[in-house]
């Protein structure tokens, strides 16, 4: 200022024309000259390229002192790295293959070869001509992270595999200083945003995303706390499930233990009642009616016999049988005598087999009164004892059961274990949770304070504890339950309790304070099972945070309350103010800005990112060219079925320049009219 402030013609250059100057012959001694020097950033060692740098100056130049709190001169404490690797970037890609959009010209294999800066790249290109294909397919070869919405993620998927990837192409990655044999992801770890992500992304933010990287003190710290978190939240989940499993096994427990304990108590009470006089009743009587089925059977038998001799008429001894017998007389015992005394035998046997089994059913059927009448008296007491008298008849059963007592009580005293430990893990589990959300939630208080001390009140954001109602609306839905649904559904935002309030209102009988009706509550305590009771004791429901933008009135809005704009303008800053230092890559961010933002915001943060954070931006947008002084131009080409590369290289080269003015600033006739037009 003291240089320029006495003469008129350098006030007119550096205010009118905003022109940067630099005085390089700042010496006050001998021993000074030629050891003052500064920074200055140019693509190549040309008269362009100095002019370019300079009227860039605001980040391109870097003088190489500073003066101390004294007024000296001394060497500044910060200057740039031409050399530095430290950080990711991607210096060139090849791409190689007969069907890729880019490797291909008629169906003959040629090689597409993209040179990046590791500042600012800027790819133009009219429509069609491949700058979503190029970036799409960068996003789906180094397999980042994809678009969560559907829609935006099958286009993205589309451009990338279908036509960037068409026919596995060779693909080369150039990312200086890492190691050549490292998956792509690994060597150039880029944060890519396609067409309309940002917007997406604005309507539903993933805010804890980006304001983990605002902070480089709590980048790391955030990031291993919610990777624990989720942890934590998976292995309570597994509880609540091994808790719901070990219930039902001990309820079977329970159920087969008491079935052996009361057959235990009903064997005790037959033993007290004088069961045995019924099995030795019922032994006797049993053993009666055996014989008495036996001696029937065989006395059928024997009457079957008598018959069958009975009717059979032995003959006649005639002249032949009596010649044929001569001289044996004195041997031969009369058949039709003995035949005759054999049917006497068996109608005597079969008439005494009558008498004798007639005598075995009457004891038989003794016995079984006697065997009735000790039932009776049997099932008499045990009904004294309380005890069903139908049990006698179920004496073998009742048995098996008691003999299974020991084993029973063994596997009860198994399941109440199980669950016991299983309790204790939930418990401990959850403590470790809330410890977690603690020093999350301290970790956040943090960057809430980096970002309104950063954005000078700008932005700032806000926390909501336990704001994501999310999981418990699952649970709910899951009950089926359209009273307890519509409870839910009634609910205003701000009023929907979470799962661990829920839980203890219904644990102290006091749902009222959350908006039950009797009956809905009613309904809901029936349906909270043990199992589930830990299903929802093991949801998390997560913190949510609001970004408030300072508006011209000095009064705050939220986020959801912004214009799209706005909201992709608000996301945009915090993006480029991060101290994340992975590549960024953004397929056309001016679609929702105006260019007021652009010069205000956008712009002064992409020359603050230079030497600190490599940007790929794909545009339609001059300024965010020119203005945001792009290191590096792609300028892309294509017919409908290939693109290629035009032009490369920075805005001092004229070929480039001239692809700008084309391009994006639509001809130089228009260029030139907008120059008319506004009396410039």
């Amino acid at each position: 200022e003291d240089l320029i402030k006495h003469k008129r013609w350098l006030q007119t250059l550096a205010t009118k024309h905003n022109q940067s100057f630099f005085h390089g012959s700042d010496a006050y001694k001998v021993d000074d000259i030629g050891r003052c020097y500064t920074w200055i950033k140019i693509s190549s060692p040309r008269i362009a390229a100095l002019r370019q740098a300079l009227i860039a100056g605001h980040s391109r130049t870097r003088i190489a002192y500073e003066r101390d709190v004294n007024g000296a001169l001394s060497a500044a404490s910060e200057t740039p790295d031409g050399l530095d690797n430290g950080r990711p970037w991607l210096r060139t890609v090849t791409v190689s293959g007969a069907a890729s959009f880019f490797g291909s010209d008629d169906g003959h294999v040629t090689c597409a070869r993209f040179d990046f800066s590791p500042d600012l790249t800027c790819i133009i290109g009219g429509s069609m001509t491949g700058k979503s294909t190029l970036l799409d397919g960068l996003r789906v070869h180094t397999e980042a992270h994809l678009p969560q919405d559907s829609g935006i993620r099958e286009q993205v998927e589309a451009r990338g595999r279908g036509r960037f990837l068409a026919g596995s192409p060779e693909v080369t990655l150039d990312c200086p200083g890492t190691d050549p044999t490292a998956p792509p992801s690994e060597r150039w770890p880029a944060v890519f945003y396609a067409q309309s992500e940002l917007q997406r992304l604005a309507e539903n933010p993933e805010i804890m995303e980006i304001l983990s990287r605002l902070a480089a003190s709590e980048k790391d710290r955030i990031i291993k706390i919610e990777e624990d978190l989720d942890e934590l939240d998976g292995a309570l989940s597994r509880n609540a499930k091994l808790f719901a499993d070990i219930s039902d096994r001990l309820a079977d427990a329970e159920q087969a233990y008491e079935r052996s304990r009361q057959a235990t108590e009903v064997i005790a009470a037959l033993s007290d009642a004088g069961i045995g006089d019924l099995a030795r009743a019922s032994a006797e009587a049993h053993q009666w009616r055996e014989s008495a089925e036996t001696v029937s059977e065989l006395e059928s038998k024997l009457a079957d016999l008598a018959g069958a001799i009975a009717e059979y008429d032995i003959p006649q001894i005639g002249e032949q049988a009596a010649s044929a017998l001569r001289g044996k007389e004195r041997d031969l015992t009369d058949p039709r005598a003995g035949w005759d005394r054999v049917c006497y035998l068996l109608s005597s046997a079969k008439e005494e087999a009558g008498v004798t089994n007639a005598a075995i059913r009457l004891v038989a059927e003794s016995l079984e009164a006697h065997e009735s009448d000790v039932k009776i008296r049997i099932s008499r007491q045990l009904a004294e004892r309380g005890h069903d008298g139908a049990t006698i008849d179920k004496i073998q059963t009742i048995n098996a059961q008691a003999s299974l007592m020991e084993s029973c009580l063994a596997n009860l005293q198994h399941m109440r274990s199980e669950l016991d430990m299983t309790d204790k893990s939930f418990t401990r589990l959850h403590a470790k949770r809330r410890e977690l959300v603690a020093l999350q939630r301290s970790a956040y208080d943090q960057v809430i304070e980096t970002i309104f001390q950063r954005f000078e009140g700008t932005i700032k954001a806000r926390r909501i504890d336990w704001g994501d109602a999310d999981p418990l609306d699952g649970f709910i839905r899951g009950l089926g339950q359209r009273g307890i649904t519509r409870w839910w559904n009634d609910l205003a935002d701000d009023k929907r309790p979470t799962p661990e309030t829920l839980l203890k209102k219904a644990e102290d009988g006091c749902l009222v304070d959350v908006g039950m009706s009797e009956t809905v509550a009613s309904s809901f305590l029936a349906h909270l099972t043990a199992a589930r009771r830990r299903e929802m004791g093991a949801l998390r429901s997560r913190d949510v945070y609001r970004l408030e933008f300072r508006m011209g009135d000095e009064t705050y809005r939220q986020l959801a309350d912004l214009s799209g704009g706005q909201r992709v303008s608000l996301l945009l800053s915090l993006l480029l103010e991060t101290d994340d230092e992975r590549p960024l890559v953004i397929d056309q961010p001016e679609d929702e800005l105006d260019n007021r933002f652009l010069f205000e915001t956008l712009l002064p943060a992409l020359r603050r990112l230079k030497g600190r954070r490599q940007v790929v931006l794909a545009t339609h947008n001059a300024n965010i060219v020119v203005n945001g002084d792009a290191d590096q131009i792609i300028h892309l080409e294509a017919t409908a079925n290939r693109g290629w590369v035009a032009h490369s290289g920075s805005i001092d080269e004229p070929a480039v320049r001239n692809a700008i003015i084309g391009t994006v600033d639509g001809g130089e006739e228009a260029f030139r009219m907008r120059n008319l037009k506004y009396g410039f």
